[in-house]
């Protein structure tokens, strides 16, 4: 894409509204970021609320839960009413602030030791490599589909022990419930996700049923850890159990999904970064790295202010809302050298992608696993794959991914 002139710039940023977005933003939303980190880095959105997109904004934003907070009961109250999506977001790990937020985080990663994620890697590799054998066998993938949105649904179904024959809906009902925290929502869309948190809370009842009569061991098993609570600590009531568990299933599955399908289509648009990969695998550390700030799974975070206050200068009344462009502050080029080129051995290499501070993903090393393990096996096992066809967009704003992406994974010499 063309550099934008000063006054095309000027007017991406003075006309941007985050709730009346083009499909050329959807492509390629980084244009207008750097606009908007150029002539309004603070940008007073038509409904009052601020966009930042300085990488040192956000991060100061992330560095005072007091003055930002996470909880969304005002918030979110207007959008989805006194439906079971409501319910669901404003009692979820993320929506919260201490001491509600730490006592579910605690619980969450104490089992996400590095320990118990070291001793995932194995049945990652064996899922992973019989993803690729399978594939191998066709000659052809969809990147997601076929393999990017298989390995979270099976990593995060393992950490809760949902029984294999039971998996199949997960996916979907994560993509609706999180489709509904778009800027803009179509009574469908909101329908759609009502409905998958009152399907998915009747099934995780039968769940919890079952897993208090048998308990498994919670070192390992989320699902049981959260049950039993802190040894003499206080137990989470019914409501935060059963929405936390879809948290957790929503959190490490469209994230890490975009994660993997993300990194292997850039990989495609750098050929010399995909060869250098090839070269040195033991740069794919630094490349997951790479592909979590050039590309972030969640582009947006949200909080409110609590009392008047001023971000970058400008004035902040209490209960303005405030949107942090995660994928704008990752591409500030204040914070990274050359911030639109792709490269893997970039370092240091300090990103926002999985937040910062309190509420900073729980899960970053566990997703960190999945896409070392995918992205490098798929790269060493067809070092030749290509694009077969245009990939489609996932269509989101706040979580950026692909919804199909055709790969042809070994291309004839004539190809």
């Amino acid at each position: 894409m063309t550099p934008a002139t000063a006054s095309d710039a000027s007017t991406l940023a003075r006309d941007f509204d985050l709730r009346h977005l083009s499909p050329a933003f959807y492509a390629d939303p980084y244009p207008v970021y750097h606009a908007l980190r150029t002539h309004e880095p603070v940008k007073r959105m038509p409904d009052g609320s601020l966009f930042l997109t300085r990488f040192r904004d956000v991060q100061a934003v992330y560095r005072d839960p007091k003055t930002f907070s996470s909880d969304k009961t005002v918030e979110f109250k207007p959008k989805y009413g006194d439906s079971p999506l409501y319910t669901h977001h404003t009692t979820s790990l993320v929506f919260n602030d201490p001491p509600r937020h730490t006592r579910v985080r605690k619980l969450i990663a104490g089992a996400l030791t590095a320990r118990a994620i070291a001793a995932m890697e194995p049945g990652l590799i064996r899922l992973v490599d019989g993803l690729l054998d399978a594939a191998a066998v066709r000659g052809r993938i969809d990147l997601i589909g076929e393999f990017a949105s298989a390995i979270p649904v099976e990593i995060i179904g393992n950490l809760l022990d949902v029984p294999h024959a039971e998996r199949e809906p997960l996916r979907d009902w994560s993509l609706a419930i999180l489709g509904a925290l778009e800027p803009s929502l179509t009574d469908a869309q909101l329908e759609r996700g009502s409905r998958a948190v009152s399907e998915f809370v009747e099934y995780l009842r039968d769940l919890v049923g079952q897993r208090r009569r048998e308990p498994g061991d919670p070192q390992h098993d989320v699902l049981t850890r959260l049950i039993q609570g802190e040894a003499g600590g206080e137990q989470l009531s019914e409501a935060e159990l059963l929405q936390n568990c879809i948290f957790i299933l929503n959190a490490g599955h469209e994230t890490t999904t975009n994660l993997i399908g993300n990194g292997l289509v850039t990989l495609t648009d750098w050929p010399e970064q995909r060869a250098a990969l090839l070269r040195e695998p033991s740069l794919i550390e630094s490349a997951i790295e790479e592909c979590l700030r050039f590309e972030s799974s969640n582009q947006l975070g949200n909080r409110m202010a609590t009392v008047d206050t001023e971000i970058g200068g400008v004035a902040v009344a209490r209960g303005t809302p405030v949107t942090l462009c995660i994928g704008a502050a990752n591409r500030d080029p204040e914070q990274f050298a050359e911030p639109d080129r792709f490269d893997i051995h970039r370092d240091p290499n300090r990103h926002l992608a999985f937040g910062f501070g309190i509420h900073q993903c729980a899960g970053l090393s566990l997703a960190r696993l999945e896409a070392r393990i995918a992205i490098g096996r798929f790269v060493q096992r067809f070092p030749a794959y290509r694009l077969d066809g245009e990939p489609t967009r996932g269509g989101r704003v706040r979580f950026r991914g692909f919804a199909v992406v055709p790969v042809e994974l070994e291309p004839s010499s004539a190809g």
